[in-house]
């Protein structure tokens, strides 16, 4: 185990859940890591903040649900408490400016060409990422064909009903806060199945949706980095990784100089745009960073005095087809004693971008409104406190939830994300245990 001054066995680079979960585990095994980390706090896309308003408000990612096996075995092993999502009361579907009740994952409708369609749109999704390898999509039967194919292409080629392209379009903003022709098809009929199909990544009640963490998802992180101690190093903003040399020196912006002989990256691929490399990244591993931006989303908790939306009837949940509407999504935000009673609601892809040059109040106002035309109530007009993040504002996130693929790239650059471990690891002597796993972690 190496330990001498600035030298480590591992160097990690980003302190949200996948590095720090990363050093935890080669702690474990009895290496030695150290964690370098930009922002002045760790939990990367997760961000929990505590205030008497609110008790503790996730501004970043925040629900969990069945697959999630590993943040689920973290939370576990510190202690760190799930709640289901109040989902008990009807679901609310806006479209066509009227609001209509229902239970389930998906909103119904009455018009029986448009059920098949729907039906027809969500089976072909499913059943295409059967034929899509998880370690190597490039590598899907169809995978030219797909990745050239964007999905709102897909959508014109799918789908009869307008219905059905237009819950195409939301579908793909909430899942992915990008807009259908900014994203590959093959890309994300792999995400898709990444997550367990369209009813697992869509619903809340046995989906990605399902639970939240009592006290808010950052004490993961929190926990994690107390475990590690003084080997998580924040503000320490990297700009340099060479090696080209023996061991590899990580560099900081804060003129601090770390050795190691392996370094992980655990932040998103366009991140990596603010770090300079020695020798340069190979040409295709190069030019993906600038291929695969991240999404756009401004995350919305509306508080109010009372639980309204309860007494009428509905848990929280609308799915709102307007244009003019700035929310696309909404959850139940009550803490799970019935206290704070809030609604969640995420701003997403075009309409982020959009209300970006708006003023936080302004945002605020039109959030309101648009609960209170789905809602049937003045009640919701009346709110208490407000809180938001736009994660597009964040330089060290650059946007949320994710990276997305535009049409064309995963097939003619996904490899190069394989490629350059296995050749970093050649260059300097050494093996790399699983390039395919840092693949799948880090996109």
């Amino acid at each position: 185990m190496t330990t001498a001054g600035n030298t480590f066995d591992v160097v990690v680079v980003g302190a949200g859940i996948s590095g720090l979960s990363a050093a935890k585990l080669l702690r474990e095994i009895g290496l030695n890591p150290v964690v370098l980390e930009a922002r002045d706090r760790v939990g990367g896309r997760t961000f929990t903040v505590s205030n008497k308003e609110t008790k503790w408000v996730d501004l970043g990612g925040a629900y969990v649900g069945p697959t999630q096996n590993r943040i689920l075995r973290l939370a576990k092993q510190y202690g760190v408490k799930t709640y289901k999502v109040n989902e008990q009361e009807k679901l609310l579907h806006h479209v066509n400016g009227k609001s209509y009740h229902f239970k389930g994952s998906f909103p119904p409708t009455w018009n029986p060409i448009a059920m098949l369609d729907f039906n027809n749109l969500f089976r072909t999704i499913d059943e295409m990422g059967k034929e899509i390898p998880r370690e190597a999509p490039w590598k899907a039967p169809h995978a030219e064909e797909w990745d050239k194919m964007s999905m709102l292409q897909f959508f014109e080629k799918t789908c009869w009903t307008n219905a059905a392209r237009r819950f195409g379009t939301l579908f793909v903003n909430v899942n992915v806060t990008s807009e259908p022709h900014e994203v590959s098809a093959l890309w994300f009929l792999w995400y898709v199945k990444q997550c367990g199909g369209t009813m697992r990544i869509f619903s809340t009640t046995n989906g990605g949706q399902e639970r939240k963490f009592v006290g808010g998802s950052n004490q993961i992180s929190e926990c994690m980095a107390r475990e590690l101690g003084e080997r998580v190093k924040l503000q320490s903003p990297v700009y340099r990784i060479d090696q080209s040399g023996d061991m590899v020196v990580v560099e900081t912006t804060d003129k601090q100089t770390y050795k190691a002989k392996y370094v992980i990256v655990a932040t998103p691929p366009a991140l990596n745009l603010k770090m300079h490399f020695n020798p340069e990244l190979p040409p295709l591993r190069n030019q993906l960073i600038t291929r695969v931006p991240m999404g756009s989303v401004i995350k919305c908790m509306v508080y109010y005095k009372e639980n309204f939306w309860r007494k009428k009837g509905f848990c929280g949940t609308m799915v709102i087809e307007e244009e003019g509407s700035p929310i696309g999504l909404t959850l139940d935000d009550t803490k799970p004693d019935g206290t704070v009673p809030a609604i969640m609601g995420f701003i997403l892809a075009r309409k982020c971008r959009k209300l970006c040059g708006l003023t936080k109040e302004e945002r605020f106002k039109r959030i309101c409104e648009i609960y209170s035309k789905v809602l049937g109530t003045d009640e919701a007009l009346h709110a208490v406190h407000y809180e938001e993040k736009n994660w597009c504002e964040e330089e060290y996130s650059g946007g949320c939830y994710t990276a997305y693929f535009p049409p064309g790239i995963l097939t003619q650059f996904g490899r190069s994300c394989v490629k350059w471990v296995e050749s970093a690891a050649v260059r300097s002597g050494r093996r790399n245990p699983s390039p395919r796993k840092w693949w799948r972690s880090h996109l």
